[in-house]
């Protein structure tokens, strides 16, 4: 018998409304026993049912809901229908050659991430309830999705939060952690081992493809270019020169890499340095560019951090418009959930006002759709990517 969670008269509003998260201070009482990682019922203060999820008392948020329905058991023709139902969403809506299968709760499987990279997938658990489910998971990717290898990236601090441990490694037999994979015409290595997050940035993917038709003929600068994606994308689409930078020389030499594999090394090129720094002394050099990209990554996780994110938004902001040619393009990105899209656009327009630069709005977009922005939950919209013409 599942153990029965009643929360607090005016609570669990929002998951009533679709919410699948279920907060410490929401629970009044409740009934039965309980071992963290177990599935359990919540109904509100009325006894009306809302949903059954896992619970982990560690966490702020102590249940992730995974059902509506009260019936439904969370076994392994649960996962097998979930994954299913994401899989089908994915090839009407994107290239499935490399892509994310699985986004969390905007898949109503909270806590879990999957990406596919060609035939190996990667695993992300980034909660109690779901590393129980690991072996499910996997014997399902290997027997309906023919993988050929799945490793597990659960190395994400976030974690910690749910009092687990950060782990990674081989779920199937060992394979080559080096994977090529090609998207938008550009191919690349991705180190699912060793690389950020699980090896690649897949959220970017129709963003990537957006730029093609500004960089045609033009000297571009990519700022945090990690494995070199967008520099990579405009020397696909016809750059005369594209610089890369990064505060890596690991992610400068990766991307080095990845040129060489497309046959772009004689026009994109990658550089060791400080964004914030060079583009200052550039800048004073009065050095131009048809084309800057700005890709940086989140400045703030957290609510109590949104003031000095918003100062170290400004300041890449202004210095970056500085370095485009008048006519020219300007791409900039923010990839913090908690930087909002109004608040990212203000910041952006007082960085034009001291700039003394007029942006012309080119193109507005989001994540990739294989990272669905889920109406119930705010925290599935992170990424504003937005193209400018500077004047």
């Amino acid at each position: 018998m599942a153990c029965k969670f009643y929360l607090h008269k005016g609570k669990g509003r929002k998951a009533e409304s679709g919410h699948p998260w279920i907060f410490t201070d929401e629970i009044d009482e409740y009934d039965g026993e309980y071992t963290n990682g177990d599935i359990v019922e919540v109904y509100n203060f009325k006894h009306d049912f809302i949903g059954k999820g896992y619970i982990n008392d560690v966490s702020k948020i102590a249940i992730r809901i995974m059902t509506r329905d009260i019936n439904e058991e969370i076994d392994e023709d649960f996962f097998r229908r979930r994954l299913k139902d994401a899989w089908e969403y994915r090839k009407k809506v994107i290239d499935t050659s490399s892509c994310r299968f699985v986004f969390g709760e905007a898949d109503f499987l909270p806590g879990l991430i999957i990406d596919k990279f060609e035939d190996y997938y990667v695993i992300q658990s980034l909660a109690l309830g779901i590393d129980k489910y690991k072996n499910i998971l996997v014997k399902i990717l290997v027997d309906e999705y023919g993988a050929k290898g799945v490793f597990e990236r659960s190395d994400a601090a976030v974690r910690e939060l749910e009092g687990m441990e950060q782990t990674k490694g081989f779920l199937t037999e060992p394979f080559d952690t080096m994977i090529q994979i090609v998207e938008n015409g550009v191919k690349y290595y991705v180190d699912i081992e060793n690389g950020q997050k699980t090896g690649f940035f897949l959220d970017q993917k129709e963003n990537r493809a957006a730029i093609h038709k500004i960089c045609k003929n033009a000297e571009v600068l990519d700022c945090f270019t990690h494995t070199g994606s967008f520099a990579l994308n405009a020397g696909i689409a016809g750059a005369k020169s594209v610089l890369g930078i990064d505060i890596s020389q690991h992610a400068v030499d990766f991307a080095t890499k990845n040129a060489e594999l497309n046959g772009l090394s004689n026009r994109v090129k990658f550089e060791c340095h400080n964004a914030f720094d060079v583009l200052t002394e550039w800048s004073k050099e009065g050095r131009k560019f048809d084309v800057v990209i700005l890709d940086p990554p989140a400045f703030t996780k957290s609510r109590e951090t949104v003031k000095g994110a918003v100062r170290g938004y400004k300041d890449i902001n202004l210095r970056g418009l500085k370095m485009v040619k008048p006519g020219g393009f300007f791409v900039t990105c923010s990839c913090s959930h908690f930087m909002k899209e109004e608040l990212f656009r203000e910041t952006i327009k007082d960085a034009a006002k001291d700039a003394k630069r007029t942006l012309r709005q080119v193109e507005f977009r989001t994540q990739a759709a294989d990272h669905p922005i889920l109406w119930n939950s705010d925290e599935s919209y992170y990424l504003k990517f937005i193209i400018f013409q500077v004047i």
